[in-house]
């Protein structure tokens, strides 16, 4: 239609259509023009022809702002839908610079939407799904849940796409316990088809005051032979409730859990009141007759509590030498001047060292083991500048330096202890064993020590050790002996240097209760194997009638001279060492060749002898639930921590996977 330049522009806010907000009308006598604001075409604007060609001139129009396209593409039953108005400010792409909003002033009108799916132009946007991908962003990097009511918040979603519906504190708080609910079904399925057992970890978390919360974390070895660890139940305790009570609040999560049934092992911290609860735990079990083997190896202390113990004695018993350092090397960094007297002292007592003065985090105990490391080189140094330098006054003594050096001996074998550990994500039991060993050797070796004040501390530390020694000793060494490279000459080559003339005694106990677990997994097997058998034909009356034979068969072939996986397995030469070696792929691949001994490799190679995490190994203090999160309800707390942790956990699973989807947390809503 062609338009004559004597145009009159008409005013088109009595019109009730939103379409007239993108296009000016313009009249001509009695013919009327529809001008796109956006790109200046002119179509028909009579009131005989509608606006449905006006909208549909804007699905199409480039130029045309995607936050306005999705304001105005939705169906013809509009009021039904809702209609989303931004008041105040606005955002044009087609400037060369974006307005700034008014976070203040800035306001929306909104009507409802109704949730499912609003139809668009090119596709369909999914409200329902966007509102829980919120929820799982919020919990997946532990953002704060009223993050939904802040205003830059607000204006960037709704800038983002108006038709999404800004959820409310309490609609998000829903979200993510619904979230919650649908992704516990799958980890019960998940450790319902477990091949194998599961061992569990309890943490103690601190929080505000003096509340209390314990942290159930299911370890495994799945079908493909990788590890998995998954945290259950996340409880609020009181600080009041006796040993009893805590027990049976951990029982009362296993059978919710389903697995009570299937626990291998627990592994807690080593103190009192846990041995205390994790005995009242293994009593409830045996009378149900749940653990496997009577539960040899269920008591499980952590191996990195054990470290973290000794370390804070060591600490305690060189706390003023460490202090006088600290405060020797604050004084050196507080003036330029002071700082290169200090270097002509380096240079005068013909220090060598390259590495520069070290401050300490009191919170991390291996950078106090860096700092007294690098201090101990300028020791010299130290006691020239004390003599050149009157105002120094805190310097060592030798006796405090002596003492030093020796600790900081103990703590460099404890960071690399530690180190070992923390090297692995994901370490298996049968790492744990020479490591362990080494620092019994060493312990003992200090107790020997002629200074009253180390041969005190040695002696203190070495009675926590034994206390964990005599817990997890055999569970270490059956975890050594699975590894193909090591077999029972790793036992025989530590214990004779440990025990003495007491060591073909101790590795016979090892080697029995080898061979106990060994036939108490051949038992289950076979057990395990005929109901399968039994159950296979559901409903139907047939039956395998043979299983009687399988009995008999396993009955004589125990009196009769056939190997058991586990003698084939001990007979068989050692595997080279070598570093890249996965004891899981090499279990995985011997299956077929050890039946019932990978049974029990998968059981005991899944426990966990350590159970903190890489980031916090060289922590001083408890792991704590911050502030904010303390404040929200136990419900609430439990479903944000364990369905992090499995969110997390379905991404590293994708990353190793090498999947092709990078968004694994998107889960159907």
């Amino acid at each position: 239609m062609e338009i004559s330049d004597e145009a009159v522009l008409v005013d088109c806010s009595r019109l009730k259509s939103a379409v007239w907000k993108d296009f000016d009308r313009v009249k001509r006598g009695d013919a009327c023009v529809a001008v796109c604001k956006h790109c200046k075409k002119k179509l028909s604007g009579s009131s005989t022809s509608g606006t449905s060609h006006l909208r549909n001139h804007l699905i199409r129009c480039r130029r045309r702002s995607n936050h306005d396209v999705s304001q105005m593409l939705t169906s013809k039953g509009k009021k039904k839908e809702g209609s989303l108005v931004p008041v105040n400010f606005t955002f044009d792409h087609d400037q060369g610079k974006a307005d700034i909003p008014n976070l203040v002033t800035g306001k929306y009108e909104q009507s409802p939407v109704k949730e499912g799916l609003v139809s668009l132009a090119n596709g369909n946007f999914d409200y329902r799904r966007s509102r829980f991908d919120l929820a799982r962003m919020i919990i997946l990097h532990g953002y704060p849940l009223a993050m939904v009511e802040h205003v830059g918040f607000k204006i960037f979603v709704r800038k983002l796409q108006p038709l999404f519906e800004l959820a409310t504190l309490d609609g998000v708080v829903a979200d993510c316990k619904e979230i919650y609910l649908k992704e516990k079904q799958k980890v019960c399925e998940m450790l319902d088809n477990l091949p194998g057992k599961i061992s569990l970890s309890v943490d103690t978390w601190a929080a505000k005051g003096d509340a209390k919360y314990l942290c159930l974390t299911a370890h495994s070895v799945d079908e493909t032979w990788a590890l998995r660890k998954k945290i259950l139940s996340f409880i609020q305790i009181d600080p009041f409730q006796t040993e009893d009570m805590v027990s049976e609040v951990i029982m009362s999560r296993l059978m919710e859990w389903d697995i009570d049934r299937k626990l291998f092992s627990m592994t807690c911290d080593s103190c009192q009141i846990h041995d205390n609860i994790v005995c009242k735990i293994r009593e409830r079990l045996s009378q149900n007759r749940f653990l496997l083997c009577n539960g040899q190896l269920f008591e499980v202390r952590c191996a990195a509590n054990l470290i973290k113990v000794m370390v804070e004695d060591c600490l305690e018993a060189l706390s003023l030498t460490i202090c006088k350092i600290r405060e020797s090397i604050r004084y050196i960094r507080m003036s330029q001047a002071t700082h290169e007297k200090f270097n002509e002292m380096v240079q005068e007592v013909g220090a060598n060292s390259q590495k520069s003065l070290y401050l300490d985090n009191p919170l991390h105990w291996n950078s106090t083991y860096i700092m007294l490391d690098v201090a101990l080189e300028y020791r010299e140094a130290f006691s020239r500048l004390q003599e050149h330098d009157f105002a120094y006054t805190m310097c060592p003594s030798d006796d405090d330096w002596s003492r030093a050096s020796t600790i900081t001996s103990f703590l460099k074998l404890f960071v690399e202890v530690s180190t070992v550990f923390a090297g692995s994500k994901h370490p298996t039991a049968n790492i744990y064993f020479p490591e362990v060993c080494d620092i019994h050797l060493q312990l003992i070796d200090w107790c020997q020590s002629r200074d009253e004040h180390i041969s005190s501390l040695s002696l203190k530390m070495k009675s926590k050790f034994d206390d964990y020694w005599k817990k997890c000793s055999l569970a270490l060494a059956v975890a050594a002996i699975l590894d193909p490279r090591f077999k029972m000459k790793l036992v025989e080559y530590y214990y004779p240097q440990i025990y003495g003339g007491d060591a073909p005694d101790c590795v016979d106990i090892v080697s029995n209760c080898m061979r106990a677990l060994y036939n108490g997994h051949d038992v289950y097997s076979t057990l395990a194997s005929h109901s399968q058998v039994g159950g296979s034909d559901g409903g139907n009356d047939t039956r395998d009638r043979l299983t009687g034979f399988d009995r008999f068969l396993h009955e004589t072939s125990q009196n009769q001279n056939v190997k058991s996986d586990l003698d084939k397995y001990l007979e068989e030469p050692l595997f080279p060492r070598n570093v890249d070696f996965n004891i899981l792929n090499w279990w995985k691949v011997h299956t077929p060749r050890y039946p019932v001994l990978s049974m029990m490799a998968r059981n005991i190679l899944g426990i966990p002898m350590s159970k903190v995490s890489l980031e916090s190994v060289f922590d001083t203090g408890d792991i704590v639930v911050d502030e904010y999160r303390s404040s929200l309800s136990a419900d609430t707390l439990q479903a944000l921590i364990c369905t992090q942790d499995w969110m997390r956990n379905g991404l590293e699973d994708s990353k190793a996977s090498s999947s092709s989807s990078t968004l694994a947390i998107c889960y159907d809503a």
